[in-house]
């Protein structure tokens, strides 16, 4: 499986916005392996802004260490993007 990581190596030197062909042939100029080949010529044919939205496109999680209870947990969190210390203010 392609990880995030995998996917934004291989396509650091493009230039966006790129079409889905532009990606997949950068990806192979750059020797991507099989499983990220694979994962970029199943993407949608649009423009990609960006080798995040990239990746977001093709199904590839950003985090796959965390699981599907702390995904859970994070989602309820009012809080998620206010630093602990100001959370009590």
């Amino acid at each position: 499986m392609a990880s995030y990581a995998d996917v934004l190596q291989y396509l650091s030197s493009l230039d966006y916005p790129a079409g889905k062909d532009d990606v997949v042939r950068e990806a192979e100029r750059e020797g991507a392996p099989p499983d990220v080949l694979r994962a970029l010529r199943a993407l949608p044919p649009v423009d990609y802004a960006n080798g995040n939205e990239v990746a977001r496109s093709a199904g590839i999680d950003a985090a796959p260490e965390i699981g599907a209870s702390k995904r859970a947990a994070q989602a309820r969190d009012r809080h998620q993007r206010v630093s602990q210390h100001l959370r009590g203010i």
